[in-house]
């Protein structure tokens, strides 16, 4: 079992998952703003979430790198980190860096922060070489953030399956 690290910023703590994360990233995964600009835009139940949570657990084991928990002052109130984006196969071989907050905590730049953590990660520790960004074309509080981390724009494309229109972002290792 990989151990993951714990990454500290200025005003967060990216760590590996436990179970007693589960209530509030269900809670994160239920609402329909969070929600709204992921593949079909439809929340996630309890059981999904749980299921979710495991499968980060795996990809830690898996890859070497996965999607951490992310917590302000011991609340969790995300997620950011590093995923294989098998849902959008004409961009593989890939790694996407990502993020997900709960509503509380948009705005202040936490989803920025953790993401920039994760990147600095995967470029250092995980040898990374260049890492994507897939968004929802019209998320620009998304784009927002990819922009801050130093991505740039690359290409549109459509998820298969699900038809949602897409922009993908890339950095390459500084």
């Amino acid at each position: 079992m990989t151990s993951v690290p714990t990454l500290t910023t200025e005003r967060l703590v990216l760590r590996g998952w436990r179970d007693d994360d589960l209530d509030g990233l269900a809670a994160i995964n239920a609402d329909p703003e969070v929600m709204r600009y992921i593949l079909d835009g439809a929340v996630r139940d309890r059981e999904q979430s749980a299921a979710g949570l495991q499968k980060m657990r795996r990809d830690w084991d898996s890859q070497g790198f996965g999607l951490f928990a992310v917590e302000r002052q011991g609340e969790l109130i995300g997620w950011a980190g590093l995923a294989v984006p098998a849902f959008l196969p004409e961009v593989l071989p890939a790694v996407e860096i990502g993020w997900r907050l709960g509503r509380p905590f948009w705005g202040y730049g936490y989803a920025t922060e953790a993401a920039a953590a994760a990147l600095a990660f995967g470029f250092e520790a995980a040898g990374l070489d260049r890492v994507i960004s897939i968004r929802h074309v019209e998320n620009v509080r998304s784009a927002r953030v990819m922009e801050k981390l130093g991505m740039a724009y690359d290409f549109d494309t459509v998820v298969p399956g699900v038809g949602q229109p897409v922009a993908v972002h890339v950095v390459a290792r500084p």
